[in-house]
């Protein structure tokens, strides 16, 4: 609630709980309400990669009157399952074109190493995320991209010129320090400079910030847009 106070913020990105609470407190109105579609892959199950649609369908959001969607696409060359994400994902995109309602999808090359699952952030595997993100279901009209800063922000520029489809930001973890979060500002700084990327979506960074100043993260987030 506190962050969705400040200037400039736009809206909320959650599950259903987290919306569902926010709207009965009154802290929805004329913000941007998006629903979280999919998390079925819980983190460190034999199963993470199996990102199924556990939470938003499209028709939820329609009868809710929310704004948009968000699912995740992790995909590893190695598991023959993310086959069946790829599909789910399209299947999911079609179905929020159908009610004309944007979906931010946030793709991610993966790999397990032992039995650990982690991503990857080097350039050309975000760019070759983006390239497979772009191109899913059977329309890219309310397609929007949710993504990582590469590990060499540098690198940004060359990977954001993989599609022409708008995109945001995605926050991410920034470690504990104060340092930690400077430098993920000065990530996001650079990169929001790109002409496809339109904002940022922020969580833990802003809602957990290092000296539990909610407000003044925020406050800083916003002022580099």
């Amino acid at each position: 609630c506190l962050a969705l106070s400040r200037p400039g913020v736009d809206g909320v990105l959650g599950t259903a709980d987290i919306l569902e609470d926010l709207l009965l407190v009154g802290a929805l109105e004329d913000k941007v309400a998006m629903g979280s579609m999919n998390r079925g892959g819980l983190a460190g199950a034999a199963f993470e990669l199996d990102d199924r649609f556990t939470g938003h369908r499209a028709q939820d959001l329609a009868r809710l009157g929310f704004d948009a969607g968000k699912l995740l696409l992790r995909i590893d060359y190695d598991d023959p399952g993310s086959l069946d994400t790829l599909l789910s994902a399209a299947r999911a995109i079609d179905d929020m074109a159908a009610h004309q309602l944007p979906v931010f999808v946030e793709p991610f090359i993966c790999h397990r190493t032992a039995g650990k699952v982690g991503t990857d952030l080097s350039a050309g595997a975000v760019a070759h995320s983006l390239a497979i993100a772009s191109g899913l279901a059977g329309t890219s009209a309310y397609t929007w991209l949710k993504v990582p800063v590469t590990d060499d922000p540098r690198d940004m520029a060359r990977v954001m010129e993989t599609s022409t489809l708008p995109a945001v930001l995605l926050g991410g973890d920034v470690g504990q320090g104060a340092r930690d979060q400077e430098r993920a500002y000065e990530k996001w700084r650079h990169a929001l400079k790109l002409p496809t990327v339109q904002g940022l979506v922020a969580g833990r960074a802003l809602l957990y910030p290092a000296d539990g100043d909610v407000a003044a993260a925020v406050d800083t987030a916003v002022g580099l847009l």
